[in-house]
């Protein structure tokens, strides 16, 4: 997470901070998802924007999509992965789509 200071929210950034010990614990969990995991990086990262987008997770979209890029998804997969969920989730998905766009389009 230290590689992308600036695309993790404040929020989590606090939890990082004040709560070292459940922070390491939680970073454990999702080290081991992560081993577990069948996906190819790529396609893992853009399941997991669509999960976000369809939850409404806006705070968590540009560390995603950054990880997404960084794992080789061009932007209209990123897009595409965004708008997935339209049909099951509604248009509560595009809510998360210009975080994730601003993200995709920042320098790299």
């Amino acid at each position: 997470m230290s590689d992308f200071p600036g695309k993790i929210s404040d929020a989590f950034r606090t939890f990082l901070t004040e709560a070292p010990a459940h922070a390491a614990a939680w970073s454990q969990m999702v080290k081991g998802l992560g081993d577990a995991e069948a996906l190819d990086p790529k396609t893992a990262e853009l399941a997991y924007l669509a999960v976000l987008a369809a939850l409404g997770r806006e705070s968590g979209v540009p560390f995603h999509v950054t990880m997404a890029r960084q794992a080789g998804a061009s932007r209209e997969e990123v897009i595409s992965a965004m708008l997935v969920g339209l049909p099951a989730a509604g248009h509560a998905v595009i809510q998360c789509l210009p975080a994730a766009l601003a993200a995709y389009d920042e320098p790299r």
